[in-house]
């Protein structure tokens, strides 16, 4: 029985997005940006092994005040169509393909989940500990997240590939 690949914010069922990265086995769990929360999270709180974690562009928004992420929730609270257009939008770029056929609008508890989240190193250490490898893949042009902090964060615990030429969709 394999694990589920956990989807991005807005988006269901979009893992063929990265198939040239993902590693599919009975030991893997692999998400994206949102999805990365959940499949970390997953892998911390499952009794099974779990060999390796890919999080795809995770959502990484620590660095971030008080204030955009009040500022985020209340445009997606005020128009979440508008919202979730330059959302994808921003998720696609510098790529030009067409994801609308993933797209499932997501909701305000989940973007202010994805927004709140905290990644600690202590739950990395316990991760690795666990005898878990994590893989980070992230892209320089991101417009989601600032991919530069989540690397510097990130590559004391895990193997960061980072893509010059690649944005939050990779």
């Amino acid at each position: 029985m394999s694990f589920d690949f956990y989807s991005g914010f807005c988006l269901n069922k979009e893992k063929e997005l990265f198939s040239e990265y993902i590693i599919e086995n009975d030991f893997t769990i692999n998400g994206f940006s949102y999805g990365a929360i959940k499949a970390f999270k997953k892998a911390l709180d499952t009794n099974r092994r779990v060999d390796l974690l890919q999080m795809f562009s995770p959502a990484f928004f620590q660095d971030k005040d008080k204030k955009f992420k009040r500022t985020q929730l209340m445009y997606f609270k005020k128009d979440s169509t508008a919202y979730c257009d330059t959302f994808m939008k921003n998720v696609i770029f510098p790529k030009k393909v067409d994801i609308s056929k993933y797209f499932e609008i997501g909701t305000a508890e989940q973007l202010e989940e994805l927004l709140s989240y905290e990644w600690t190193k202590q739950s990395l250490e316990t991760l690795q500990k666990k005898g878990t490898k994590i893989e980070v893949y992230l892209g320089a042009k991101d417009k989601i997240i600032n991919s530069r902090e989540a690397k510097e964060f990130f590559k004391n615990f895990t193997t960061v590939y980072f893509f010059n030429e690649l944005g939050h969709i990779l």
